[in-house]
């Protein structure tokens, strides 16, 4: 999955400074749906960094099954937390 075109489906933009709050709130629904729904593995860890990204992911424990994929979101997570500059 490409994130830009996730980011086109849910919020029709790149651009997220652009979308409303409104859009934004009825995307992020959107993609939790899809999240409970999508079966493939690889597709919903997509998503699910992309709800992570905005604040909106659910729990590990609820979003994957399969320990090895939790893991890979905790790594994903820290190495997120690595990047964002201090204050």
């Amino acid at each position: 999955m490409n994130l830009d075109d996730q980011m086109r489906r849910y919020f029709g933009t790149t651009d997220m400074s652009a979308v409303p709050a409104e859009a934004l709130a009825a995307g992020i629904e959107h993609m939790r749906v899809d999240l409970g729904l999508e079966r493939d593995r690889s597709r919903r860890f997509a998503l699910w960094t992309l709800l992570y990204m905005l604040d909106a992911a659910p729990a590990l424990d609820v979003a994957f099954e399969d320990a090895a994929d939790r893991d890979a979101a905790r790594n994903l997570m820290d190495l997120s937390e690595r990047m964002t500059p201090e204050d």
